[in-house]
């Protein structure tokens, strides 16, 4: 199959999980309803596909990595829905449609977002007891999750962003791979790793999809960063120019917007060459790598 038949198909499965997640009734219907209007209206799936991915890569069982991806969904849905709240990035859009908070109210935005978390961790527990048999290597799984979107993880580079805005830029470089590293890399890689432990991945194997993902969330970041200067609300889904507008650290800021993109190239082919020890099993995500790098929204 070709990239995109194989992207159809995970993202095929991904939306049938997310909606029979939703189904449940015992979740109040006002709450539900503010759940999947930020989990089920669209996205890029960016981050559970790259956990069915990295299962396939490794020979598992794409039925017991499902419950990791939607989890995964979840838990950046619940960032989405918090980072555009008026306390954080305070966005009115989000995917080309009113944020959350605007659709819903803030108190509903911020259940909505705490529900989403604690809903992803009790998918991840209830699929760790359905597939008994790997419960080691799941649980590895479910561990590299809650690192990446914690207090060390997701959560730290989401602080120390909000305690940058308006740092001296020539200072900022560290603290911006910081930033980034966390708030962005560490869900991107976790998602990764998760996928990969579902199957059966060597040491020397595991090590070099670790470092494939950290490049892989350094270069969603550049571009993230650049798209924000050049984009539109049309293109990007929600509001351009907001980074520059809250004095934020970021690539273009720090480096200039000509030196970002070339860094986004320099990454790209790194993370390339990593996956060339992977051979043709990597055939998937040295495409995504590509598309990234190419990227509109």
């Amino acid at each position: 199959m070709n990239f995109e038949q194989t992207m159809e198909i995970y993202r095929g499965m991904i939306e049938n999980g997310l909606e029979a997640c939703m189904a449940r009734e015992s979740i109040p219907l006002k709450l539900r309803e503010a759940m999947a209007y930020s989990l089920c209206g669209g996205g890029k799936r960016l981050r559970p596909v790259l956990a069915l991915a990295a299962c396939d890569m490794f020979e598992g069982n794409l039925a017991a990595a499902l419950p990791l991806s939607c989890a995964l969904e979840m838990i950046h849905a619940y960032s989405l829905i918090h980072d555009d709240l008026p306390c954080m990035d305070d966005d009115d859009f989000r995917r080309g449609k009113p944020s959350s908070h605007k659709a819903f109210g803030e108190a509903m935005a911020v259940l909505a977002g705490d529900a989403l978390l604690s809903y992803a961790f009790e998918t991840l527990s209830d699929a760790a007891l359905l597939w008994q048999p790997q419960m080691p290597s799941y649980l590895v799984a479910v561990r590299e999750i809650a690192r990446a979107a914690g207090a060390s993880g997701m959560v730290a580079g989401q602080a120390a962003d909000l305690e940058g805005e308006g740092s001296n830029v020539s200072a900022g470089r560290e603290r911006l791979r910081y930033i980034h590293t966390r708030k962005t890399g560490a869900m991107l890689r976790a998602s990764l790793m998760a996928g990969a432990y579902v199957g059966t991945p060597s040491d020397a194997e595991a090590a070099a999809l670790s470092r494939f993902g950290g490049l892989f969330g350094l270069l969603f970041q550049i571009t993230d960063d650049v798209l924000d200067e050049e984009g539109s609300l049309l293109t990007l889904g929600k509001t351009p120019g907001k980074d520059k507008a809250a004095q934020k650290l970021t690539y273009p800021a720090c480096v200039g917007l000509e030196e970002s993109k070339r860094m986004a190239r320099e990454t790209a082919e790194e993370a390339l060459a990593v996956l060339e020890g992977f051979g043709e099993r990597a055939e998937f995500l040295a495409a995504l790598t590509e598309r990234t790098l190419m990227r509109k929204n």
